[in-house]
């Protein structure tokens, strides 16, 4: 039996449990440990296979060059890595806010490299994809592998971690972080010791990035303090956006529906395999 793919695939969000910068390499990049956990919310991609070889992205996001959109870079990689004359039409449904450290263009990219390895028969398989994926992002690979993960190098070192899923009450202040300005800023942790996951696990969940980001932004370091009142608060990756975990789901909306009016938030669930990741096993086993 033939698979039948969806018309429609997942690109979840992630959260950064906790975030260390404990280095830097000569080249510039920072060294880092970071825990990643994927949500059960996330943008979406449909792809229409083309037999001329073009890729053409159907609805543009604003300020965002086609040649610069990473799921055009990332099709494009995978057309040249794999000698495919196929293109494709991408069209994406967007959800996530840019700049909110969620992972929105990460997961973009990875998607459409999970996608179209299968819906053009490249069959490149997971470990050349998450190859390609490193020359996207340094986060690219942990959506391509679909696992959650303990992350070390400059994020591509990933270890598969078995978590608690809670309930994440996630907030996003009106801005936009430039992930390269807090790298940049001469105020921002470099020389962390390193933890090890058993440290992570009990209870060593800072930022690094958390002062830099907080006095760059004012309007995140409010936020920061009004989710205060119902729990520990922590930034994902640069930001901008805080989370606060909660162990039902009832809390979690609950504490939503107080900060709804000030601030565009949701609710989701933590999930250790991405839904990615799920839809593929499932196409897989139905075959």
């Amino acid at each position: 039996m033939s698979r039948r793919w969806p018309e429609t695939w997942p690109a979840p969000a992630k959260l950064n449990l906790m975030l260390r910068i404990v280095g830097r390499r000569d080249d510039g990049y920072h060294l880092l440990q970071t825990v990643f956990q994927f949500l059960d919310i996330g943008d979406s991609l449909s792809f229409r296979v083309r037999d001329d070889g073009v890729i053409r992205r159907l609805d543009l996001l604003a300020g965002v060059a086609e040649e610069d959109d990473l799921a055009v870079r990332a099709a494009k990689a995978l057309q040249r890595r794999a000698g495919c004359g196929r293109g494709a039409d991408i069209a994406l449904i967007k959800r996530l806010p840019m700049g909110g450290g969620l992972g929105g263009g990460s997961s973009d990219a990875a998607t459409t490299l999970v996608a179209l390895d299968r819906l053009w028969g490249t069959d490149l398989g997971e470990d050349a994809l998450a190859d390609l994926a490193m020359a996207l992002g340094a986060d690219v690979p942990v959506f391509v592998r679909g696992r959650a993960a303990w992350a070390e190098g400059v994020g591509e070192k990933l270890t598969p971690v078995t978590l608690s899923e809670p309930w994440y009450l996630v907030v996003s202040p009106p801005v936009s972080v430039s992930t390269a300005a807090i790298f940049k800023d001469p105020e921002l942790t470099r020389n962390s010791a390193p933890i090890t996951i058993a440290d992570f696990v009990a209870g060593e969940t800072a930022n690094d990035c958390l002062a830099v980001v907080c006095k760059r932004y004012p309007q995140i370091a409010e936020a920061w303090s009004r989710l205060e009142t119902f729990g520990e608060p922590r930034l994902t990756g640069t930001g901008a956006c805080l989370f606060v975990d909660f162990a039902d789901e009832g809390k979690a909306r609950a504490a939503l529906e107080a900060v709804a009016p000030e601030y565009e938030a949701f609710v989701a669930r933590g999930r250790n395999e991405s839904p990615l990741h799920e839809l593929v096993e499932q196409v897989s086993v139905q075959a």
